[in-house]
């Protein structure tokens, strides 16, 4: 019995956007080696001069940070972020489980009226804010039980991302200042992300809205119409084009070109059409956009055809498996089919060392990786497919453990 509540845990708990993603090649500071409660009490008190000049009143800072906690569990799972990593068929088996799905159907029933309403307001697809919605707090019934305030004090006083989190602490204190939610109530994930869809307070800043008319915009409470419409309204103004898939699975044909399977290759839909591209599912590719192919785990795994959209739901989180995740849970929900390719089950994750490695060893025969720091993107992509092509292999980018070996033993 146990196993099998864990097991439902697993697949109904959120994968959310808040493991902070940065740019292939951002330099992060080593954050504190020291930290501790008496040097952060330091760095309280020596932050306020700044909060005030950003105009955070002078009792909220003194009452609100003198509550504050030093939380060293949040250090430690900042700094893990990047050693630990999923491959994608591992995320994506709990980001869209069969129970996630059901669980969202029940959701998008429940809420039918309400997620129309915001369609028709923002012009974003019912099922991709629902998707959002599932991710980010498995539909509103996991949003975090850490203090924001203490996690955003902690984050900005460990230094890694100082600039990003002091200025996402000062907001948070100004929305307390401001009487938007009571501290008791401003709870979240360890990042400091908040409410059913997991925004940063920089984010409700800008882009939370009143949509229920109640004269708050609160995206803390039980009631998800303010958290999904903000969702909504966030996604229309990253330019959101409402019935434009984000992407779809797509079949690829014989003696295809993999030397153009990146999103920095794109063409318009009907060049794919001509090449043979066409969508697992029969027919046609759709459309007269523009759109990309992209290989997640290369050669031997599925492929997806990627429309502009794709890029909108990367303004939430860069990283690749999570706009799958979100688009292809949406798809779900609207009742369409499971990824019908094989993913290549037998390869593990490269480690953090072992991808720091793999751009070292790239680095040293002349290609540009973007730096070695264990973050793949773009560039080591780019790098890794020159590597292949030099040695005729496919050039599908993928930096697999074969990869890895081939890199270490040579010839």
């Amino acid at each position: 019995m146990r196993a099998v509540v864990l097991a439902f845990l697993l697949a109904a708990s959120p994968v959310p956007a808040q493991t902070i993603e940065e740019p292939e090649g951002t330099i992060l500071g080593e954050g504190r080696k020291d930290g501790s409660e008496a040097g952060f009490r330091e760095w309280v008190t020596a932050f306020r001069a700044k909060a005030l000049e950003a105009g955070v009143p002078a009792a909220v800072y003194d009452r609100e940070m003198r509550a504050a906690d030093y939380l060293p569990d949040v250090v430690r799972r900042d700094r893990s972020q990047t050693e630990f990593t999923k491959t994608i068929w591992d995320y994506l088996d709990i980001a869209v489980s069969d129970e996630r799905v059901r669980l969202g159907r029940d959701a998008v029933a429940n809420h039918t009226a309400l997620l129309e309403r915001i369609e028709a307001e923002y012009g974003v697809d019912k099922e991709i804010v629902a998707a959002v919605w599932g991710l980010e707090s498995a539909y509103g019934t996991w949003r975090g039980t850490t203090d924001t305030i203490s996690a955003l004090a902690t984050l900005a006083y460990d230094g890694r991302r100082a600039a990003f989190f002091e200025a996402q602490l000062l907001q948070a204190l100004k929305i307390l200042a401001e009487g938007h939610v009571a501290r008791k109530d401003m709870l979240g994930s360890w990042a400091g992300a908040m409410g059913h869809t997991q925004f940063m307070p920089s984010s409700w800043a800008e882009f939370a809205v009143d949509f229920d008319g109640d004269g708050r915009r609160n995206i803390w409470g039980d009631d998800p119409t303010d958290a999904l419409a903000s969702t909504a309204n966030y996604l229309a103004r990253m330019g959101w084009v409402k019935d434009q898939p984000w992407g779809m699975e797509v079949t690829l044909p014989e003696g295809f070109d993999y030397d153009q399977t990146t999103e920095r290759v794109v063409k318009l839909v009907e060049d794919w059409r001509a090449m043979g591209v066409a969508p697992a599912a029969g027919g046609v590719l759709p459309g007269d956009d523009d759109a990309s192919i992209l290989l997640p785990a290369g050669a031997t795994g599925p492929a997806f055809a990627i429309f502009p959209n794709f890029q909108v739901i990367e303004k939430y989180n860069l990283a690749d498996a999570y706009v799958i995740g979100i688009g292809h849970l949406s798809d779900r929900l609207r009742g369409g089919p499971a990824i019908g390719a094989d993913w290549p089950r037998h390869w593990r994750a490269l480690t953090l060392e072992e991808r720091r490695e793999l751009q070292a060893a790239l680095v040293a025969l002349g290609l540009d990786t973007g730096g070695v720091d264990g973050r793949i993107g773009p560039k080591t992509i780019a790098a890794v497919k020159a590597w292949q092509k030099a040695r005729g292999d496919v050039p599908d980018g993928y930096p697999s453990p074969d990869v890895l070996d081939a890199l270490r033993n040579p010839g």
